[in-house]
Order: C-alpha cells, then structure tokens, then sequence
C-alpha cells in the first residue's frame, strides 16, 4: 500500500501531538514491515510479533524525537533492530561457565525456593493492588488487559471476542499498558 509523503508528514505531525487515530494509522501502515522484518529475523511469529509491539510502543513514546529529514519507515526498522538486539543481549547475560565438582555438588545444597507463606501473602497483597489499579482503566482498556493476561488470548482471538481488527486489539493494548504503567506509578 502506497501512501503519499503529504498524508505521512500529516499523520506524523498529529501523532507529535497526541492524536489516536494517527498512531492507529502509522501503526496499520508499518505494521506488516516491522513485523515481517523481525519475522525473518527471529524466524518466530510469536517473538517477531512482540517485537513489533514493543516497537512501536517506544516509536509512539518517543515520536517528538522523530526529525523528519529521515524516512519514517527507516526509523522504525531502526527501532525495531535496537529492541531486538536488546532482548538477545538480555538472554546471553546468563553465560555458562565451567565448574567443578565441588561447585556441582553446591548447587544440589541450594535451599527451598518454593515461596513461603509469607511470600505468598505479599504476592497476594500485589495482585489485589494490581487489580485496583485496573479497575481504574476505562472499561475497554480494562477488557483487553484482563483477555491478554489473565486469560492469555491471543491477539487473534481477542479480536474476534471484541469483534474488532486486530491492529486495533494491539493499539488499545499498547495504550492500557501505557495508562496502567502511569496509575502505578503514582500509586
């Protein structure tokens, strides 16, 4: 789909200022090249797919960044690289390293990580904050929180259940964990 520069650098602009149907547009209009260029990279719809989520969310938190001397498609495969290189950073942290048998037979002297009682009722005490914190979300955000990640849909099937497009499943998505991560933060 080819779009005139006139109606990008428009939809660009309003995204700067904070309008919803702009980023629901460059998200619609770049999706497909984000996501299938972390496809071939990651060789995994599941992990291509967040990392278009994710980038866009940084592209849409940063958008005042933008300098339009540059191709926004360009910008955002940028973004798209650096999060993915990221996340590989973050798995090799945990690089193996040799040990001996004496350090071997430490490790099966490890304690009991099953959590205590304690530990329960703090998780406890999380997830009610948690969920107060949802409840302040307007209805439809607090909709497609509690299907992604309580009952684990995916965007497929949240789409279908809400009877909407999935780009938009992934946009109201992307905002509620916006709104959520400011309730929490003030709380």
């Amino acid at each position: 789909m080819e779009i005139s520069k006139t109606k990008l650098e428009l939809n660009i602009l309003k995204a700067k200022n904070g309008n919803q149907s702009a980023f629901r547009f460059l998200l619609d209009t770049f999706w497909a090249d984000v996501y299938n260029f972390q496809l071939k990279r990651t060789q995994s719809e599941n992990e291509a797919e967040d990392i278009a989520i994710q980038t866009f969310s940084k592209a849409f938190d940063k958008i005042d960044t933008y300098d339009e001397k540059y191709v926004f498609k360009t910008w955002l495969i940028t973004i798209s690289k650096n999060v993915h290189i990221d996340l590989l950073r973050k798995k090799n942290i945990s690089i193996a390293t040799d040990t001996s048998k004496e350090q071997e037979e430490q490790a099966y002297l490890v304690a009991d990580e099953n959590p205590t009682p304690e530990d329960k009722i703090i998780t406890e005490q999380n997830l009610a904050k948690l969920l107060r914190d949802i409840k302040q979300l307007k209805p439809k955000y607090q909709e497609v929180i509690q299907l992604r990640y309580f009952q684990e849909l995916s965007y497929k099937e949240i789409s279908e259940q809400i009877n909407e497009p999935m780009n938009n499943v992934k946009v109201k998505l992307l905002r509620a964990k916006k709104l959520l991560a400011e309730i929490i933060k003030k709380s």
